[in-house]
């Protein structure tokens, strides 16, 4: 890590192997497939760019996954302003065919949870998928607790009528 925050370009790729995989699930879910390579390259450049300003209150894993979350959830919200509101994520979810083997299901429920409306799939990945707690999701999104509750409890009951189909 020190090597790394130094500017030793190797010792940094070695970071990038270590944890590439989890950060590249982390923008998967919460992006999908189309942006997660590119937002993933943008976590590993940003930490580039922010290596010094680690101070190793925290693991390294702990800072990168951070980091990954707000440059994500950056990206998230620059595509909502250039797009637009789109269709409401729950009538996706509810048109997607539904597939009984565990594998097919499996796949199904990762397409089932990338088309949550945007609201619900953020908590829904922070709370249920990456384990934060709702006070905390609430500070990451800048809004309150009962927001992050509602909205799990929505990507929940969304995912839960899809998977029962």
């Amino acid at each position: 890590m020190q090597l790394a925050a130094a500017g030793d370009q190797l010792a940094f790729e070695r970071l990038y192997h270590a944890h590439v995989a989890r950060v590249h699930s982390l923008a998967r879910r919460m992006l999908g497939d189309d942006d997660a390579d590119e937002a993933t390259q943008d976590v590993f450049v940003r930490a580039w760019e922010k290596l010094g300003t680690f101070r190793g209150e925290a693991a390294f894993g702990t800072w990168l996954h951070r980091l990954a979350i707000n440059v994500i959830l950056g990206r998230r919200q620059s595509r909502a302003r250039q797009w637009g509101r789109m269709v409401e994520g729950d009538q996706l979810v509810e048109s997607l065919p539904s597939r009984r083997s565990h594998l097919e299901l499996h796949m199904d429920f990762e397409t089932a949870i990338g088309r949550l409306p945007k609201g619900a799939r953020e908590v829904f990945v922070l709370y249920d998928v990456e384990g934060f707690k709702h006070h905390e999701i609430a500070e990451m999104l800048g809004v309150t607790t009962g927001t992050t509750k509602a909205q799990l409890h929505r990507a929940r009951t969304a995912l839960r009528r899809h998977v029962d189909r």
